[in-house]
């Protein structure tokens, strides 16, 4: 026998009597106990339950109408009900429960994430509300709807594009790291070409075991001339390593690509403070592809991270991301997003060029690593 609901508008939900209780929330996770045997659902489980013919009908308090899943969802109660309706089914279809991320659903300590940006708790398979167990914090959005930066969490991001098709990323706060340790020389000779630097002399550990540069002379050589991006350039110059001026360097940076330079360099500093060794990224769409460990050139082994750097007040487009997080994917690695505040200077209105800040490691930088995923 299908039971009714009807809704509750002053507390947004759908109440179900009879044996609601046992049916719906005891044996399959839909909805929160009320007195005796009545549950409360959330408008997309009750929907759900329309859909798949569990629940008979819902009543229309103010009219008194009878609605069907078709009528139901033409109310579209609440807002983007029509992404989270499709996501909410898919996961069921996948052998997940899920409710809404809020009490009296569940009990708020299950969320680490900000609850206003999550839509729904996923649990385990085979568990549901009341295990105290979390699989996926859940965010849904369509694929026109941009995230700002500062609305990232830890959390799954489903997103449903204009076929009603769905896409998972697995969003994380990242904490990158390496263990490539190696000696720099100093007072090495250089000069400042166009938009790159060239080392004429330097001692072949800085190009073998620290990966700084390519040589001049390709891969056959035996003691090379470096050819150095302006980002390393301006990191060596600062620690003595070139015998260039750091603002020499950091003012032909900012000519040649403005205000970015600064970022980039920021988060390369930021980078080899963390025993890391970046490289362009160019050739994969990204600023940095990195290297944990480096114990030489000869011996190297695949980059693990493409990085791209934005401002920390950044707006994603989802498209945006599906494309740098399936390219990651496709060259096995993972993409990850570095978003660089303000620096102090900046924060109190100098904009002249200071080099030292623009290489300085402890600059207000958030990491952030994006994957595909599939629940």
């Amino acid at each position: 026998m299908s039971l009714e609901g009807r809704f509750d508008d002053d507390a947004g939900v759908v109440r179900v009597g009879h044996d609601a209780r046992q049916r719906y929330h005891d044996s399959r996770g839909y909805g929160y106990p009320l007195e005796g045997n009545e549950i409360a659902l959330a408008p997309v489980e009750a929907a759900h339950l329309l859909y798949r013919g569990d629940l008979d009908t819902v009543v229309e308090k103010s009219t008194g109408d009878h609605l069907d899943f078709q009528a139901f969802v033409s109310r579209e109660p609440g807002t983007d009900f029509g992404v989270r309706f499709l996501v909410y089914a898919d996961l069921r279809e996948r052998g997940f429960y899920l409710s809404p991320a809020r009490e009296p659903w569940i009990d708020d300590s299950l969320l680490d994430a900000e609850h206003e940006r999550i839509d729904f708790a996923v649990f385990p398979r085979g568990k549901g509300p009341g295990d105290g167990e979390l699989e996926y914090a859940l965010r849904v959005i369509g694929e026109r709807t941009d995230i700002p930066a500062t609305e990232l969490a830890d959390t799954v991001l489903a997103v449903v594009d204009e076929e009603s098709e769905i896409t998972y990323f697995d969003v994380n706060g990242r904490d990158p790291s390496g263990e490539t340790d190696t000696d720099l020389p100093s007072g090495v000779e250089a000069a400042l070409l166009e938009d790159r630097v060239v080392l004429w002399e330097p001692p072949i550990d800085l190009y073998e075991d620290a990966f700084y540069g390519q040589p001049l002379e390709g891969r056959e050589y035996e003691r090379p001339t470096l050819q150095c991006s302006l980002l390393e350039a301006a990191y060596l110059a600062e620690r003595g390593v070139i015998d260039l001026a750091v603002e020499t360097v950091v003012e032909r940076g900012r000519e040649v690509e403005g205000e970015r330079f600064d970022r980039r360099l920021r988060v390369y500093t930021e980078l080899r403070e963390r025993e890391i060794v970046p490289k362009t990224g160019y050739k994969f769409g990204a600023d940095f592809r990195t290297y944990a460990n480096v114990e030489s050139v000869s011996e190297l082994s695949h980059s693990e991270l493409l990085v791209r750097v934005h401002p920390d007040d950044h707006v994603f487009e989802p498209r945006d991301l599906a494309l740098d997080v399936r390219l990651a994917h496709g060259v096995r690695k993972t993409m990850v997003f570095a978003l660089v505040g303000e620096s102090d200077e900046e924060r109190e209105g100098d904009t002249g060029a200071d080099a030292t800040a623009a290489t300085d490691a402890t600059s207000d930088i958030e990491w952030w690593s994006l994957e595909r995923l599939t629940p």
